[in-house]
């Protein structure tokens, strides 16, 4: 297991989002080592690598959703359907790995990357209309939803550089099976498993958290 690439994006205006800012979804491998810490509050913080830029801070970055990873095998089949060539970075993701089961990953799993950093698994990437203008697939969103390999967002444990060909090892697996996928269809397709996801305690994104408690107090 291992780091393939390690991705950065830069601010830029494009036709399918009106935010002030632009976007920078378009992610970019760079040489390392890239420092990567906790950025702070989700709405004031950014990304938690740096070079990385995040423009909607209401919706992405913070400390629940610091990096984001994405599995090649994930992008190589998603190349296989789409008949086109997908770099890595194509999804936004900052880190792209090799040989790891990215939506497999349970919430609170923590990996080690190199010999520094120490991230914990929180949520899995909810897709958006940005997303689908990145990369221009007609129902895009809804392609991606229905075949449920997220990707993960992780929070930062352990600061330090990461760099592209360091090793990822897994040094916590939590008791429980509430996986990055399953977190995904209870917040999309399968509503009703969202009271499950309450089994991951605290590594579990806040908000994921207070929804899975209204479910709850809705429907018991």
């Amino acid at each position: 297991m291992r780091v393939l690439s390690v991705n950065v994006g830069r601010a830029r205006s494009v036709p399918y989002t009106d935010h002030p800012e632009g976007t920078a979804i378009d992610k970019r491998p760079v040489d390392g080592p890239v420092r990567v810490t906790a950025p702070g509050p989700k709405g004031i913080g950014g990304s938690g690598l740096a070079g990385d830029t995040v423009c909607s801070k209401e919706h992405h970055g913070g400390d629940e959703q610091a990096v984001y990873a994405v599995a090649r095998e994930d992008l190589d089949d998603w190349e296989r359907e789409l008949g086109r060539p997908l770099s890595d970075g194509m999804f936004g993701e900052n880190i792209t790995t090799r040989g790891l089961d990215v939506s497999g990953a349970l919430i609170g799993e923590r990996w080690r990357i190199g010999s520094e950093v120490v991230l914990e698994v929180t949520s899995g990437r909810i897709p958006c209309a940005t997303f689908q203008g990145h990369l221009g697939e007609k129902r895009w969103v809804k392609r991606f939803t229905e075949r449920g390999a997220p990707g993960a967002y992780l929070r930062v444990i352990e600061p330090g550089g990461i760099r592209a060909g360091d090793p990822v090892a897994i040094v916590h697996r939590p008791d429980h099976d509430v996986t990055v996928a399953l977190y995904f269809r209870a917040l999309t397709t399968e509503r009703a498993l969202m009271p499950q996801l309450l089994a991951a305690g605290a590594a579990l994104h806040s908000e994921a958290t207070a929804a899975a408690h209204e479910y709850v107090r809705k429907y018991g």
